[in-house]
């Protein structure tokens, strides 16, 4: 089992991934080029940005199962109807459950 400082450590290398991640999707789309004009990026930026998104998925995959976490959850509105319903089960008839 992890320490707290462990834990701290984890939440705040998830931070920085976070962070890093969304970073990089900005600059992808700030130098997105327009339809018919080239990328300002070569081809071996690209390359490094598609690298570099990997690493961190992989890096954030390991620290969620450090954690125990599942990386199948996906974020949810409040108000969505749950996929899952619970099942209600009755005793049968004439069976005291006491």
């Amino acid at each position: 089992m992890e320490s707290p400082v462990d834990q701290a450590e984890l939440t705040k290398e998830q931070q920085i991934l976070r962070a890093m991640r969304k970073t990089l999707a900005s600059v992808v789309k700030d130098t997105a080029p327009r339809e018919g004009e080239p990328s300002p990026l070569s081809e071996a930026t690209v390359e490094n940005i598609r690298a570099c998104f990997g690493l961190i998925a992989a890096r954030e995959a390991e620290l969620a199962e450090a954690l125990g976490l599942s990386r199948k959850e996906r974020p949810h509105y409040a108000d969505e109807e749950p996929s899952a319903k619970p099942l209600q089960f009755a005793a049968p008839a004439g069976k005291n459950t006491h």
